[in-house]
């Protein structure tokens, strides 16, 4: 499927989303790191919020305080979570055993 042309000023504002969503992604996981955010509070805010409903679920363990690459495998394999899943499309049973786990 090809990718529809975009005039300069569409490609610019579409440049201009995805960097507003970068670092809104950004500064989330910063604080979650930082343990001024609860995971269970992310999960809620993905419901309504598109940009952080696209975030990786692994992208998102790996930036809990104490969580690397190798646990948040270990994590999603436990709790049957993809590894291309995204938080926006976790079903109830998988947000319910994220929050198990870290509340």
């Amino acid at each position: 499927m090809a990718l529809p042309s975009l005039t300069p000023e569409q490609r610019q504002a579409a440049l201009e989303k995805a960097a507003v969503a970068r670092k809104k992604r950004a500064e989330l996981k910063k604080s979650l790191k930082a343990g001024e955010v609860r995971l269970s509070d992310v999960l809620e805010l993905a419901q309504t919020d598109e940009v952080i409903a696209k975030l990786r679920v692994s992208a998102l363990l790996e930036s809990m305080p104490g969580i690397g690459i190798a646990k948040a495998r270990a994590i999603m394999d436990r709790t049957s979570i993809s590894s291309s899943r995204r938080v926006g499309g976790l079903g109830p049973h998988q947000r319910a055993a994220l929050i198990s786990i870290f509340c």
